[in-house]
């Protein structure tokens, strides 16, 4: 079996576990970790190549984007250019729509795949609300995050000036309603008042009651868990009260990661073009012969 040979574009908490979730599957190879720094190899076995620009690497099949997601479309769009497949976890859901007509242009215009929002949520979440919605098509759907730490809003509060650390959780309230509870360490100089205004103008923030709190020590309140909760309670056919519920309690990025690679895999199985994950059939994300998940899963 020919295996596939990914990269991994950034190495933060994201780009550790997805490397990690990479070497634990059968048919994977790891073509190299393309970082800012090379030279600082942290954690990474020595015999994995560690570059700066993904074009150092040799015979890359799909590049795995572990950067923030504000970078994602750049970065895309340079790797696609090169005729790579890309896969990301861009979590901004208002984002989405016209970051898939971005990337489809650029991924049909270089005969290369992108497959965005390969995350949990959106995600491999989107695939779970996409058949309740096909079971009870009429109906409420409530997504409950958490409470746990989210990663696409703490990336976003270590960005704003005068930020040196920082923990962003997610706190559900029930139907689909969420609080934001934001610790910060800060910078010499800089007032909790002026970074807690910036923080609440944020995108990622500006749609949900935020707090914000300044510790000593973001590693000393820091905990990787989270979790989600979806609920839809609809009609199928004419029978009401069709109640569904789905739950889960996780490491985020190492879930992040997993999912990642999957949707990496499936990028090879697609003709040229932007998917989401919901546009994919879920069997292309297993590993191996669609035969034999027919007989197991059916």
């Amino acid at each position: 079996m020919k295996k596939t040979r990914a990269a991994v574009v950034g190495y933060g908490n994201i780009g550790r576990f997805t490397l990690e979730a990479l070497q634990a599957a059968p048919d994977f190879e790891i073509a190299g970790v393309v970082r800012r720094n090379p030279d600082d190899r942290a954690d990474i076995p020595s015999e994995i190549p560690v570059v700066g620009n993904i074009g150092e690497l040799t015979d890359v099949d799909v590049a795995i984007l572990a950067t923030p997601t504000r970078k994602v479309e750049e970065t895309a769009r340079d790797i696609l250019a090169r005729g790579i497949n890309t896969v990301d976890s861009f979590d901004i859901h208002t984002g989405i729509p016209q970051l898939h007509d971005a990337l489809s242009r650029a991924a049909v215009a270089h005969g290369a795949v992108s497959v965005i929002s390969a995350g949990w949520d959106p995600g491999s979440d989107s695939i779970v609300r996409a058949l309740l919605e096909a079971v009870a098509p009429k109906g409420l759907t409530y997504t409950n995050f958490g409470p746990g730490m989210s990663m696409g809003h703490t990336v976003a509060v270590k960005a704003i000036e005068g930020v040196r650390n920082a923990l962003s959780m997610t706190i559900p309230t029930g139907t689909g309603i969420h609080r934001r509870m934001v610790y910060v360490e800060l910078l010499p100089g800089y007032d909790l008042k002026a970074v807690t205004a910036a923080i609440k103008a944020d995108p990622y923030f500006a749609s949900d009651e935020t707090h914000v709190f300044e510790v000593p020590s973001v590693d000393q309140v820091k905990d990787m868990g989270h979790g989600v909760n979806l609920v839809r309670k609809g009609v199928s056919g004419k029978t009401q009260n069709q109640l569904f519920e789905f739950d889960m309690k996780i490491n985020n990025p190492a879930l992040t990661g997993q999912v990642l690679v999957c949707a990496a895999r499936a990028s090879m199985r697609q003709r040229p073009g932007c998917y989401t994950m919901i546009e994919i059939p879920v069997i292309d994300f297993l590993p191996g012969d669609r035969s034999q998940w027919i007989a197991r899963l059916v």
